[in-house]
């Protein structure tokens, strides 16, 4: 049994060898299905991937009282545009909000075009600077390399201290250590008290090149109007999310001074309902990933049994001499099933490996989290050895049904 399955694979790889250029234009016509599917899927893995983990980093006991709902509006549906949230309104919030185990951050961007000086190094006019006050990074799922995070002393008293991103470390310090050196901003001089670990970049935003300082220092140097100010609260216990929230709920309507009739002209947003959603778009990224691929796929299985029909064919008056020395219809059949699935392997695995390298090259660019799509990898297997049953099944019965006498015969 296992001489007559070698000898099989020896005859059918002798076939593909014979038809070279067809059979190269066959596995590539698969490729284009199995490229698609598998690098569409690996670049809505790697999205999604990156995406949940910077949501992630903030916990599942985080909440944030934002100006809208992070959710999808259908186009026929009114805008609505709720007012900004300001410094008054946040200051009043962490007043008046004194849910037990609750922390509350607020932050505002400054700017996102600064320049960093570092005695005689300075960064490109492109760094963030960011408005804190001392909750803000255990409640963001930041966290320090070096140094110490602010105190409730350096916000209360305005003391112009930062804490950098992990770009500075390279950038304008050569390496050097930066706890204790002295940087300016705008011509305002910071004490540098500690540096985070590296975030990475999320749609072209780098995290890692940004300054944090304390929020009143912050609204000196940067007073545009109309300041949208950021509120995260972060309880201990995850349990005691959801009347935590309540509670917020309830302090910011009376902060904002609305009526029990009136709906709320503020949101609530949870690093969890993000993900969710996120996860949501992302399905139908991929479902429709598949549908394009089937498509291709469809084309690539008529090419593969219009090329083995070819082959049964220009192959008939050798199928007459092997029926006449005794090969049996299933060997005959079985030598046209493995050239199919050879051809089909060849096909996915070229895919495959084309299909990984255009998503690793994309999400290399785009700055996005990649990792091997296995499940995409087995599924591709698994169609092209479909594909290849299918498309050699039919070619390889009607060379086993052949009449000896007549494809002797076939000129």
């Amino acid at each position: 049994m296992f001489s007559l399955f070698r000898e099989n694979l020896r005859i059918a790889f002798d076939s593909i060898k014979s038809q070279l250029l067809r059979t190269i234009l066959t596995v590539f016509i698969i490729a284009i299905g199995i490229t698609a599917l598998v690098g569409i899927l690996s670049l809505v893995k790697a999205l999604e991937n990156t995406i949940s983990s910077d949501f992630a980093s903030m916990g599942s006991n985080t909440f944030n009282v934002q100006r809208y709902e992070f959710t999808s509006r259908r186009s026929d549906e009114k805008q609505v545009i709720n007012p900004v949230i300001g410094y008054r309104q946040v200051k009043e919030f962490t007043e008046q909000y004194n849910y037990p185990t609750a922390r509350t951050a607020i932050s505002f961007q400054g700017t996102r075009t600064a320049e960093v000086k570092y005695e005689n190094e300075k960064t490109d006019p492109e760094a963030s600077v960011v408005g804190v006050n001392e909750n803000f990074l255990n409640n963001s799922g930041l966290k320090l390399e070096k140094g110490r995070n602010f105190t409730s002393f350096d916000i209360n008293n305005n003391t112009r201290v930062c804490v950098l991103g992990s770009d500075f470390y390279k950038n304008i310090f050569k390496d050097d250590n930066p706890i204790g050196k002295t940087i300016s901003i705008r011509g305002t001089k910071f004490n540098v008290i500690g540096m985070l670990e590296e975030k990475g970049a999320t749609f072209g935003n780098n995290q890692d090149l940004r300054v944090l300082i304390p929020i009143q220092v912050a609204r000196t140097m940067f007073t545009q109007p109309n300041i949208n100010y950021n509120v995260s609260v972060m309880v201990e216990d995850a349990e005691l999310l959801d009347s935590a929230e309540e509670e917020a709920i309830i302090t910011f309507r009376n902060i904002r001074g609305l009526s029990p009739i009136e709906e709320n002209n503020f949101g609530i947003g949870r690093s969890d309902d993000l993900i969710n959603q996120i996860g949501e778009i992302t399905g139908v990224l991929s479902v429709a990933a598949w549908v394009i691929s089937i498509i291709t796929i469809f084309g690539s299985c008529i090419a593969l049994m219009n090329i083995m029909l070819v082959s049964v064919t220009e192959r008939t008056r050798e199928i007459g001499v092997r029926k006449a020395l005794g090969a049996k219809k299933s060997t005959i059949a079985a030598q046209f099933l493995y050239e199919a699935i050879i051809v089909g392997q060849l096909g996915g695995l070229t895919g495959i490996v084309l299909g990984i390298s255009i998503g690793a090259l994309i999400a290399s660019v785009a700055d996005f989290v990649f990792t091997t799509p296995w499940g995409a990898i087995i599924a591709a297997t698994i169609i092209t050895f479909v594909i290849a049953i299918i498309s050699g099944l039919f070619p390889a019965i009607k060379a086993a049904k052949l009449d000896p006498v007549e494809s002797l015969r076939y000129e």
